[in-house]
């Protein structure tokens, strides 16, 4: 929180000289706004967050060329925002916004319209709009495919996004099948007690559940506890909750 406060008050000086010194529909005014949403957004006040992210907005609408990449930058934030706080109409519009640039401007393997297919797919996923989520991870994951190692870390993301859409459909095998994708690129790469494999151990444990092979599911649900109960402080409620399904499936055991 410190971190934050005095990240706060730099850019509040910041703006202050901006204001001091400059027209007020100068570019450095939207990106000091834009700075002091991200503090925001970063601390959790999102109404605040949106307020600035809204104001450097404006700015950039009247100075900007309309398919100009700092808008998509915009809306994208401003998405970002509102899904924070489930309006998720309101995310997917403005991330739908942020898209139509980059598709407009962009080639067609950019990272940038990766970016926008995940976050739009996060909002569908969100939402419980499956297949649709699963259309939009699609993408991304076919860009990240074509445009990072095989061992990224952002791999793993999408790996574990369309996991999760199939796991909510109840296709158990598909589920199983990216997250074990997931899983071989970080255990590839991060330390063997990283969070984002007790991540992926605890979501391989949720679909043996469900798959009733109680048994494994076990397996990764104490594989993950192991790497949880290192990594995190004993009363975090992440512990709990494995614990808790580590109970029962020992019961149907």
């Amino acid at each position: 929180m410190g971190d934050y406060s005095k990240a706060l008050s730099f850019y509040e000086k910041d703006l202050e000289i901006c204001q001091k010194t400059l027209p007020s529909n100068h570019s450095d005014f939207a990106t000091s706004y834009n700075n002091i949403g991200s503090v925001y957004s970063n601390m959790r006040e999102y109404t605040k967050a949106l307020s600035f992210y809204e104001k450097a907005l404006e700015i950039e609408e009247k100075t900007l060329p309309p398919n100009h990449p700092d808008l998509a930058t915009s809306y994208n934030r401003i998405g970002g925002v509102y899904n924070d706080v489930r309006e998720y109409s309101k995310a997917l519009s403005f991330y739908e916004k942020a898209l139509e640039i980059r598709e407009n401007t962009l080639p067609v393997d950019h990272p940038s319209l990766a970016i926008s297919y995940n976050n739009i797919g996060n909002v569908y996923s969100n939402m419980g709009e499956y297949s649709k989520a699963l259309s939009f991870y699609e993408k991304d994951l076919g860009i990240s495919q074509k445009t990072l190692s095989s061992n990224h870390s952002d791999l793993a993301i999408s790996y574990n996004s369309i996991g999760n859409v199939y796991k909510n459909m109840g296709q158990y095998s598909k589920a199983l099948s990216f997250y074990e994708k997931a899983l071989e690129i970080r255990q590839n790469t991060l330390s063997s007690n990283h969070p984002d494999l007790a991540t992926s151990y605890n979501n391989i444990g949720v679909v043996y559940n469900k798959m009733e092979d109680y048994s494994k599911a076990l397996s990764y649900y104490e594989r993950a506890l192991d790497i949880k109960q290192h990594a995190l402080p004993p009363t975090h409620p992440s512990i709990k909750n494995v614990k808790e399904s580590i109970e029962i499936v020992k019961r149907k055991l």
